[in-house]
């Protein structure tokens, strides 16, 4: 695996990070199975993340998208085996991946790019469409979409869940200590990348306000993110902590009462550990997606507004049989914590070999 080397290209920006915590955690595992292959990111320097990424990275001014010249240098001078694009790309720069015989693979989590992925010329261009949530959330394939695999006979087209770390008892135990908690007694509030979205600007303060007002009824609450106003140094109940490694997150999450979280990939971390969930709308395309889950029975809605969705955490963390009733639900539901089907799928990339856009072997 020496000569194997993967380029991620995340959309990144000055909001949010999903995407890039995806291809952070999806990497850190791929180096942990197979430490000698080589990982590259291509991000924006102005993501609130830059100055932390723990693997060699490209800078551009702005996300990788806007800049299809520099993203295509970039690739021919580092010749990757495979190239993971999420959420991002332009039809150059897949063609430049191809040019230089990588494998492709596309993520979408949004019908815009999900559209995209199967445009005819995209379809030639990609070994591998990952769709970033399960079936029920991102909808099933269309009949357009499945006439046009039947036809193309490609890419190889996944529902994915959560990529997430596998579970670690020392690292729960460490993650633990330092916040003064124990499993199951208390509140973790992940309301996402830390700025505001547009139509939801004052989305950070309501969070954090609801927050502060939890830890004030007694319960313990963890906040990862932000910092509320007016936090008195009474106030022994509240744990404030900024951006967390995905590793130390998702053990704070996997041990929770409850967990309060946006409507965005976070949410699809808190299904895939089993947690209680209130979900809060803060972006344009999360309402249908907590609309599903509250569907399926395995989360709870609330409003973005500091009294009401405290009002919300009390009452669920006081109602056990409803808890319960949560958790009975996720029996039946499809999210899972897909790493391995990710790790498998670009290692069997690897091994294919390389292609061009004048070869196109035939997807699985």
């Amino acid at each position: 695996m020496k000569d194997v080397r993967l380029l991620f290209i995340p959309v990144s920006g000055p909001r949010g990070m999903g995407e890039y915590a995806r291809s952070v955690a999806l990497a850190n595992a791929v180096v942990r199975r197979w430490p000698a292959i080589q990982v590259h990111f291509a991000l924006s320097r102005a993501a609130p993340y830059a100055a932390d990424v723990p693997f060699p990275a490209t800078f551009f001014p702005s996300s990788p998208t806007f800049h299809p010249r520099e993203v295509s240098s970039l690739i021919l001078d580092i010749q990757p085996t495979v190239v993971i694009f999420d959420n991002a790309g332009r039809t150059a720069q897949l063609r430049a991946a191809t040019k230089v015989g990588a494998r492709v693979v596309y993520v979408s989590s949004r019908r815009r790019q999900r559209h995209k992925a199967f445009r005819w010329r995209w379809m030639n261009l990609i070994d591998e469409h990952w769709i970033a949530y399960p079936e029920f959330i991102a909808g099933a394939l269309t009949p357009i979409e499945r006439f046009k695999l039947w036809l193309y006979d490609r890419p190889r087209t996944r529902f994915l869940g959560a990529l997430l770390p596998a579970p670690d008892a020392v690292a729960a135990e460490a993650v633990m200590e330092r916040f003064n908690i124990r499993p199951q007694e208390y509140v973790l509030i992940v309301p996402g990348g830390g700025t505001p979205h547009p139509g939801a600007e004052n989305a950070p303060a309501i969070v954090a306000a609801a927050a502060l007002g939890i830890a004030q009824r007694g319960y313990p609450t963890v906040l990862v993110g932000l910092s509320p106003p007016d936090v008195g140094s009474n106030e022994h109940n509240l744990r404030l902590t900024p951006r967390l490694p995905m590793e130390q997150l998702c053990e704070l999450i996997r041990g929770a009462r409850l967990v309060i979280s946006n409507g965005g990939d976070t949410l699809l971390q808190v299904l895939a550990c089993r947690r209680p969930c209130i979900a809060v709308p803060i972006a344009g395309d999360q309402s249908h997606r907590i609309a599903c889950c509250v569907d399926a029975g395995i989360v709870m809605a609330s409003r973005l507004d500091a009294q009401g969705l405290e009002g919300d955490a009390v009452a669920l963390i006081e109602n056990t049989q409803r808890l319960g009733e949560l958790e009975i639900h996720f029996d039946r539901c499809e999210i899972a914590n897909d790493m391995d089907v990710g790790l498998d799928a670009l290692i069997a990339l690897t091994l294919q070999g390389s292609r061009s856009t004048m070869n196109v072997s035939k997807s699985a």
